[in-house]
């Protein structure tokens, strides 16, 4: 079978949807099948495993959702598509976030094969999506096949686009992220280590993570807080708040590679993810449960569909640093509980491991083919 896997995001820059389509080209090329990536990629020569990738596009950073999307907009984009694709030939062209502008729509017009759309996203609303549906409706007729990462964002992409979906996660690698393996030496000292990753966004609640911290350590003082993360508009600000809060408590490592971000994991004594909204999925939940590792983290529906609370982790209550608190301090006085929610996660990772993710995603390849 002859894939296309469509990115509008720049390859070159890791994130989740990246980090979904690296992983499916990578087992699609496993069992045999002739897989080829289309992005646009502003570091040439960007890998993560043997994936053949086609450049198309220069990605900008436009402001979108809280974060930045890095996307191509150029008027000779449809006409450099239009060229890739009558060369190509694909079986099947799998469009990740197909309506994001400007390389997966231009891409869902021109294409004459099979379609598939998967959709990632979670927000409260879409001002884009609200004006783009006559568009939405139009194109939507051609994909022939519809995915959602959970099911937060089937809800939320359906609200603009009913439809029949299939409901594929993302995956964990478990060969990478697992509970044996290097630590971080220099924090393995005895000290009970909380842990987060994530990108440094007002979204993703590490103010409130710093301010559970410091009511934590009122009752256990015995702690550090790893901060592992690229930002750099927040940055400064959380750094000046866990001085306030936190005087030598807290660590921020910025970025850290993702043969590295393991060894965290593992040094991690409990994880936490404070997000605030608008996640459609737990892929550091996955990371942190197939590490060995208990995680607290904020009920919200993206997370909630991946924790059940009291089976792999605690959920606590969203922007509120005193349940957050309460969270940590139930896992820091109960290492048995620590252990017992570790091994539940563990076993939960594995169902999401890349291997199963990508058998169900072919499934459904062949039943649309068929």
């Amino acid at each position: 079978m002859k894939i296309g896997l469509i990115s509008p995001y720049d390859y070159s820059h890791p994130g989740g949807v990246i980090c979904h389509i690296s992983y499916l080209a990578h087992h699609f090329h496993l069992q045999g099948h002739d897989v080829k990536i289309i992005a646009p990629v502003r570091k040439k020569g960007t890998r993560y495993f043997e994936e053949e990738v086609k450049a198309v596009g220069r990605p900008l950073p436009i402001p979108y959702g809280g974060t930045t999307a890095r996307i191509p907009l150029s008027p000779w984009l449809p006409y450099q598509v239009k060229r890739v694709l009558a060369k190509e030939k694909f079986d099947i062209i799998h469009l990740h976030e197909p309506f994001i502008p400007m390389l997966c729509l231009s891409t869902l017009i021109e294409s004459d094969t099979i379609n598939i759309g998967t959709f990632h996203a979670c927000h409260a609303r879409s001002s884009g999506y609200w004006l783009g549906q006559p568009i939405m409706h139009t194109l939507g007729k051609k994909l022939h096949g519809k995915i959602a990462v959970s099911k937060p964002a089937l809800d939320y992409i359906s609200h603009y686009l009913p439809a029949d979906y299939q409901i594929i996660p993302n995956g964990v690698d478990t060969n990478h992220y697992k509970p044996a393996g290097p630590v971080r030496a220099e924090y393995a000292d005895g000290k009970l280590n909380i842990l987060f990753v994530g990108r440094l966004e007002e979204r993703k609640g590490v103010d409130d993570l710093i301010r559970a911290c410091a009511l934590v350590k009122e009752d256990f003082a015995d702690f550090r807080l790893i901060i592992v993360g690229p930002g750099i508009k927040l940055r400064y600000q959380y750094e000046l708040l866990a001085k306030r809060l936190l005087p030598d408590k807290v660590i921020f490592t910025n970025y850290v590679t993702f043969a590295e971000l393991p060894q965290y994991y593992r040094t991690a004594d409990i994880f936490c993810a404070p997000a605030t909204k608008d996640e459609s999925f737990g892929i550091v939940l996955l990371e942190a449960m197939a590490s060995g590792k208990p995680v607290v983290a904020t009920n919200i529906p993206g997370y909630a569909s991946v924790l059940t609370d009291g089976q792999e982790g605690l959920l606590a209550k969203p922007r509120d640093p005193h349940s957050l608190a309460r969270s940590l301090l139930t896992l820091i006085h109960d290492k048995s509980m620590r252990l017992k929610l570790a091994q539940r996660g563990l076993v939960t990772a594995e169902k999401y491991s890349w291997e199963n993710v990508s058998r169900q995603v072919l499934d459904y390849y062949t039943r649309l083919m068929n």
